[in-house]
């Protein structure tokens, strides 16, 4: 029987083999650089279900914008919107943005420091407000995320095959967690644990000959886990209607072209408010007429969309009606915010100005709301 003075060197060996991988091995990510709590709450929020190099430029572009805690509460939503454009889950940005407000107003500016107090905020769960308070400020609270969920699971010999006791495994791995968490430096220990997920105890084919805490784990591989939900498969297909216009700012005379945008309305649950292509009414494009196909991915459904050039006579008739529609040019379209799949579809017909920072596709090469 395993004593507790055994046990507890048995978990400051742990610590220490960790966060000495952790700073031998750490990627040297954009927001790493950074101690103030703002600029992690913003990192964190920007990585929940999206992949670290879909965040890098973005999380730059985002910080250059607003560095501070009151130029983002300062912005219009749109701006906001406009810059997470391409990183899905809109949402995100909205409770980011209304969390902002909220501190700037209430708060002169000042992030709370506890996880206790940075969960009253908007938008901020146990995991970030956990992680904001750990790396920011110390607090030996763990950080639990889904890399973290399976070097646990993995480290205790646990199987997750089985919806039926989730809620269950859960604690126990909060549980886990919370004992593991070295409370001299939890920042770096919660930062290491989740490291070690992303790059080394894999989701597939983990590489346990170089992870640093092997000689504990009873698993040493993949581990049984409940299989994904099947995804749901759905068409749908846009208008591609461009024109000649006159672009404000320019001198006079001078010629642009325009795309006709329509805005989503703001009842929608899925990305209200954002700017995307006419919706046609008619699904079924014949090959004729056909501009391109493209996959794209929200949550659980996979959209196959199809494009069509439509002119601009043709509009009314062949596309559904919108509650708010104009022609934008393209200049400006660049800045505004469009769903992930017109910006795609702009940027792969070359059509925007500049190269889409969400260019680099999520996780199985779909994009993600």
């Amino acid at each position: 029987m395993v004593t507790q003075k055994e046990e507890r060197a048995k978990i400051e060996r742990l610590r220490h083999r960790l966060i000495a991988w952790y700073q031998r091995n750490r990627r040297d990510l954009p927001w790493r650089s950074r101690t103030d709590p703002y600029a992690i709450w913003v990192s964190e929020i920007m990585l929940q279900q999206t992949r670290v190099a879909v965040v890098v430029n973005r999380y730059q572009a985002f910080m250059a914008r607003f560095p501070t805690l009151f130029s983002l509460a300062l912005a219009p939503e749109q701006e906001v919107l406009a810059l997470w454009s391409g990183l899905g889950y809109y949402r995100r940005a909205r409770m980011l943005h209304k969390a902002a407000q909220f501190v700037a107003t209430n708060l002169q500016g000042n992030l709370p420091a506890t996880s206790t107090e940075l969960r009253a905020l908007p938008g901020i769960g146990a995991y970030t407000a956990a992680a904001i308070a750990s790396i920011a400020h110390g607090e030996p609270v763990a950080v639990v995320d889904g890399n973290v969920e399976r070097v646990l699971c993995r480290l205790a010999g646990w199987q997750s095959d089985s919806r039926a006791g989730a809620a269950a495994l859960r604690r126990k791995i909060e549980d886990l967690a919370g004992k593991l968490v070295d409370p001299q430096r939890s920042g770096d220990f919660n930062q290491a644990l989740m490291e070690l997920g992303a790059t080394v105890c894999l989701p597939r084919n983990p590489l346990c000959l170089v992870c640093p805490v092997a000689g504990g784990c009873k698993t040493r591989g993949e581990h049984k886990t409940a299989p994904r939900p099947r995804m749901l498969s759905r068409e749908v297909a846009h208008a591609l209607s461009v024109r000649m216009g006159r672009s404000s700012g320019k001198a006079h005379g001078a010629v642009s072209r325009e795309v006709l945008l329509e805005q989503r309305p703001a009842f929608r649950t899925v990305m209200p408010g954002l700017w995307e292509l006419p919706v046609l009414r008619d699904s079924t494009v014949p090959e004729t007429d056909l501009r391109m196909t493209v996959r794209h991915s929200i949550m659980q459904v996979n959209y196959y969309v199809r494009i069509r050039t439509v002119f601009e006579d043709d509009v009314e008739a062949m596309c559904e009606p919108a509650g708010k529609r104009r022609w934008v040019p393209l200049g400006e379209a660049a800045g505004m915010a469009l769903t992930g799949l017109t910006r795609k579809v702009l940027s792969r017909t070359h059509l925007l100005p500049t190269a889409s920072l969400d260019a680099i596709a999520p996780p199985q090469d779909a994009d993600v709301l």
